[in-house]
């Protein structure tokens, strides 16, 4: 892990690269992998879009777009914290494809602790309230951070009880953007003495697409995740998805079979995860990761990362003489049902630095999208093309 923060030049650099067209995190990570900064990815950006077969200029993010979004940070009183940073949390670096920033307001040093994410119905019951606030102010006491999405219902419930000794709020749109607007009040309390922490750039509004985003940070910065309420289809199903799919654990609280807001919950037990009625069972559960071993990071969790050594130059990277007939048969093997990316390799039989040279290439033209950074699949509107 680095030891110091990127300068504000650097962020700038970071700001502007994440915020071109089709550089989704996945793809910020490729390049930096690949050119070691951001400045040196910018450059490359037009030359692999429009290799790629790009229609047009590729859209960059100027520096002073990149400068008013960090104002606007700043305004709100936050700040971006880099996939780089030592402030970035472990488990959330950890992640395929991670956020390359983060903007957060209030303690950040809560990142720091172990984490239980609480979620559930915003329809919730008053049972259902009433339980979430036992598992949050239980659970803070127990020196756990509790992490839920500023939703109605649960959400609040959990934020309430837990602001005392530790509370994280994800939001899907801007630091500046509070939804939904009565919890404003609320979410001006966690930026002063818990945290607000969101992948968005400031003044985006939430969108639907953005709560699956959000839920996701969710799941990943915490240990586990506690669904108090949840119908058959929910969000709150969705960030257990993604836990389960992160290496989380899933506690779920049972109901009443007659009520459809434990239809979901009572679904997740049957299908395995675990029945808890207490902070004290989700506690124990979670005891052999809790503790930060003296490396740094959670037990079971590795966020090391080679780092270039200090004060040596990086050499600038060698661009692969790419044939014709080597791209046609990365182009022919790609489709749109998502291939993992170690049978891409396989199966392709060329350097392994030429495919990822094409991959970026059509990723910046807009026709290749990764699942979760281990998949690639060709965008529907690449094959009619």
């Amino acid at each position: 892990m680095a030891k110091e923060s990127i300068s504000r030049a650097e962020l700038l650099d970071w700001l502007r690269l994440s915020n071109s067209e089709n550089v989704g995190p996945a793809t910020f990570h490729a390049l930096m992998e690949r050119y070691r900064s951001a400045r040196r990815a910018l450059e490359k950006l037009p030359e692999l879009s429009a290799r790629g077969g790009h229609r047009g200029p590729l859209r960059l993010c100027s520096l002073e777009q990149a400068e008013r979004l960090l104002e606007a940070a700043e305004r709100a009183g936050a700040r971006f914290i880099a996939h780089r940073d030592p402030g970035y949390p472990a488990l959330l670096r950890a992640l395929d494809a991670a956020p390359p920033l983060i903007c957060v307001k209030g303690q950040a040093a809560l990142l720091e602790k172990a984490a239980v994410a609480i979620v559930g119905s915003r329809n919730a019951s008053a049972a259902g309230r009433t339980l979430a606030r036992r598992f949050a102010a239980d659970l803070g006491h127990m020196g756990f951070a509790v992490v839920s999405g500023l939703a109605r219902g649960i959400d609040t419930a959990a934020h309430e009880a837990s602001l005392a000794t530790g509370t994280i709020a994800v939001l899907a749109g801007g630091i500046d953007v509070i939804y939904p607007p009565e919890n404003a009040a609320l979410a001006a309390e966690i930026g002063e003495k818990g945290l607000l922490l969101t992948e968005m750039m400031p003044g985006t509004q939430p969108q639907a697409k953005h709560f699956p985003r959000r839920n996701r940070l969710i799941a990943g910065l915490a240990l586990g995740v506690v669904v108090v309420e949840a119908a058959e289809r929910s969000g709150s199903l969705i960030t257990a998805r993604l836990a389960v799919e992160q290496g989380r654990e899933v506690f779920a609280v049972p109901g009443s079979p007659l009520d459809p807001r434990a239809a979901g919950t009572n679904g997740l037990i049957r299908r395995g995860a675990m029945l808890v009625t207490s902070a004290k069972d989700v506690a124990e559960a979670l005891d052999p990761m809790a503790k930060p071993p003296k490396d740094g990071g959670f037990a079971g969790h590795d966020d090391r990362q080679a780092q270039p050594l200090s004060g040596m130059p990086e050499p600038e990277p060698q661009e692969p003489e790419i044939a014709e007939a080597d791209r046609r048969r990365i182009i022919s093997l790609l489709g749109t049902t998502p291939i993992p990316l170690d049978v891409l390799i396989r199966e392709a039989g060329v350097d392994l630095g030429v495919l990822h040279v094409v991959l970026l290439e059509l990723e910046l033209a807009g026709k290749l999208s990764r699942a979760d950074g281990r998949m690639v699949v060709l965008r529907v509107e690449a094959i009619d093309a």
